[in-house]
């Protein structure tokens, strides 16, 4: 073989292991969805979201089921609300569904979690959760179990 299309291989080889981290890099960083529809629009409002980061994980069941799509504060309420987007596919989550802000392992990313309730009508774009369980937040409960402990005393 030549020397040119030896480096014509090489070179394709390197911009082939390029292209590969690139897309390993979006997909663990949740930058890029696979596939084209955006889904249904939902939201939750919570006292507390933690850590939780716009394009978190929404899942179900351990499921990826959408992604956090915004978040912002709503001074009326005093609250975070939380908007979703949920995978098409995933168009049977019961209006009493409950949404709670999760934590994979100890110490890692929070994301934000769907239990289905029993009810027969089904969630639809620009629906509201209404049962949310907020974050834990560490601090707050080291600082309850430090002021338990002192009242002991």
């Amino acid at each position: 073989m030549s020397t040119r299309t030896i480096e014509i291989m090489v070179g394709l080889f390197v911009a082939a292991g390029i292209a590969a981290l690139f897309m390993l890099a979006m997909k663990v960083s949740n930058l890029a969805t696979y596939g084209g529809d955006e889904g249904y629009i939902i939201s939750a409002s919570f006292d507390n979201i933690g850590g939780l980061k716009v394009r978190s994980l929404v899942s179900a069941s351990g499921v990826r089921v959408g992604q956090v799509t915004g978040i912002e504060y709503d001074s009326d309420g005093y609250e975070a609300r939380v908007t979703m987007s949920i995978d098409p596919q995933y168009d049977k989550f019961p209006t009493d569904t409950a949404a709670s802000i999760m934590t994979s392992g100890l110490l890692g990313e929070q994301y934000v979690g769907l239990q289905p309730g029993a009810e027969e009508e089904y969630l639809k774009a620009g629906s509201e959760v209404e049962l949310t369980q907020s974050a834990l937040v560490l601090e707050q409960i080291i600082g309850q179990f430090l002021y338990n402990m002192a009242e002991e005393k």
